[in-house]
C-alpha cells in the first residue's frame, strides 16, 4: 500500500474538517432543540443529533473530500462509513455523558454567574469535546477503510 503524499492528505483532512464543521452545526443544532423542546435526556439527544450529521457527513464527503473515491459503489461505501460512524458513537457516547455530568455538577458548585445556565454550558462544552475527539477516530478509519481506493 503506498502512503498518501502529507500535502494532498493535509488538503484533504481540511475538506474533512469543513464538512465536519458543517456536521457540528446540525450536530450542535439538533442537540439543542431536543434539549430545549423535549424531554429527551442529554445523551439520547447527543445520539439523535449524531445521527443526523452522520447523514450529512457521509454526502459531503463523498462529493468533497473524496470526489475521486468511485471505485467501491456508493452503497458499499455507505455501510463502511455507518460502521465507522457507530464505532465512533460508541466511542463518544461514554465520553459525552462522563463529561456532561462531571461539568455540570462542577459548573453548579463554583457560584459563578454565568450568562448560561451550568447544564447549557455542560452540555455544549461535553458535546464539542466528544465531537473533536470522534472526527480524528472518523478522518482516520474513513480514509484508511471506507476511501482507501483514494490514491
Amino acid at each position: 500500500m503506498k502512503l498518501p503524499s502529507f500535502g494532498k492528505e493535509q488538503s484533504r483532512f481540511f475538506r474533512f474538517a469543513l464538512v465536519g464543521a458543517v456536521g457540528a452545526v446540525i450536530d450542535f443544532s439538533v442537540f439543542n432543540l431536543l434539549t430545549h423542546l423535549t424531554d429527551l435526556s442529554a445523551v439520547f439527544a447527543s445520539i439523535v443529533s449524531f445521527i443526523a450529521a452522520v447523514c450529512s457527513n457521509f454526502v459531503w464527503n463523498r462529493y468533497l473530500t473524496y470526489p475521486d473515491s468511485r471505485s467501491k459503489h456508493v452503497a458499499h461505501q455507505l455501510v463502511q462509513f455507518l460502521v465507522i460512524s457507530f464505532i465512533g458513537l460508541v466511542i463518544r457516547t461514554p465520553l459525552f455523558a462522563f463529561l456532561e455530568r462531571t461539568l455540570i455538577k462542577y459548573l453548579s458548585n463554583t457560584g459563578i454567574v454565568l450568562p448560561f445556565t451550568p447544564v447549557f454550558i455542560g452540555h455544549n462544552i461535553s458535546l464539542a469535546v466528544a465531537i473533536v475527539v470522534v472526527m480524528f477516530w472518523n478522518f482516520f478509519a474513513n480514509r484508511f477503510w471506507t476511501y482507501a481506493d483514494v490514491e
